[in-house]
């Protein structure tokens, strides 16, 4: 028995790690194709969650049944939280963080958005009316420095990013906050996959009202573009997102938490690496006092977080 479970451990700590490798990837890949192939950001977004959506809703189909897809829109409550999930959760926040990486690059862009989990707990404590704990202050404060270095380069007479680069990433951070709070009571009554299928479609379908998918000049892309394209919507967004919704059940929420710090890693490094991106020590250190953040962050009690939420009356 402690075989199996140190067994299925591994597993879900493997693919976490994949899933966070891949989506720090796949905001590099986007760079290169907006930057390199003039693919715009907006139908990027529409094209990828659509398809994601669709592939996901479609696994859920075969592997639960019609009715873990369909039953979900039965009730009136979870048809208004589900679409208003799929506008302002997981169109907002996809499409915040692909701008932020179309004015600027991918690190800075993916480090920004990691600043949710800072956000998300300052609220907490605005809304409970209840000082943050030590560790919360020290993950606030270094998420704090980490930005300024970041957006600075040290220097806070200037800034190292532009301006709209800054403030798509910002947003992206505040979209995945408002992400990570309002589901909680749509998770607990449906399955995991149900949910983000049906917010990347609802997502994808509100957007293509101002980026239709057909509507894109296609005819100077070649193979190698459509095939980018491909990377960010099946090895960017559906196999990560299946992966780490599958290795919750090997594994704590804190510790994917853990182990998502990857992304951001893997997206500066990628990004630095692959196409040149400029990272001096001060952006080194911003990167590094981030991700201090979202570990300060998931090494509290899950039971103290999950008490603090079911106080809240967001859903």
């Amino acid at each position: 028995m402690m075989k199996t479970m140190t067994r299925s451990r591994g597993r879900g700590f493997i693919m976490v790690l994949v899933a966070a490798v891949l989506w720090g990837l796949s905001g590099t890949v986007a760079q290169h194709l907006f930057h390199g192939a003039g693919v715009g950001e907006g139908w990027l977004v529409t094209v990828r969650l659509f398809i994601s959506g669709f592939l996901l809703l479609l696994w859920m189909f075969f592997r639960s049944g019609s009715d873990a897809v369909w039953s979900l829109w039965r009730s009136p409550r979870d048809r208004r939280q589900v679409l208003l999930l799929g506008v302002c959760g997981m169109l907002a926040v996809q499409y915040t963080y692909f701008a932020s990486i179309a004015a600027g690059n991918a690190a800075t862009a993916t480090l920004l958005q990691y600043l949710g989990p800072a956000l998300l707990t300052s609220w907490l404590a605005i809304r409970l009316r209840k000082m943050p704990e030590s560790r919360e202050w020290a993950a606030v404060g270094s998420a704090l420095a980490g930005t300024f270095l970041l957006v600075t380069g040290g220097d806070p007479s200037t800034l190292s990013i532009s301006l709209p680069a800054l403030i798509w990433g910002l947003g992206s951070a505040v979209a995945l906050a408002f992400y990570t709070l309002y589901p909680a009571g749509l998770l607990q009554r449906w399955e995991s996959g149900t949910v983000v299928g049906w917010a990347m479609l609802i997502g994808g379908f509100a957007l293509s009202l101002l980026y239709p998918p057909w509507a894109v000049r296609t005819e100077h892309w070649g193979w190698e573009t459509w095939g980018w394209i491909a990377v960010v919507v099946l090895f960017g967004t559906l196999l990560p997102f299946f992966l780490y919704l599958d290795s919750l059940r090997f594994l704590r929420p804190s510790e994917t938490g853990l182990l998502s710090c990857a992304e951001p890693l893997s997206a500066a490094i990628a990004a630095v690496w692959w196409l040149g991106v400029p990272f001096g020590f001060p952006e080194w250190t911003g990167a590094a006092l981030i991700i201090g953040t979202v570990i300060l962050l998931s090494l509290k009690k899950e039971k103290q977080t999950q008490e603090k939420v079911k106080q809240l009356d967001v859903i």
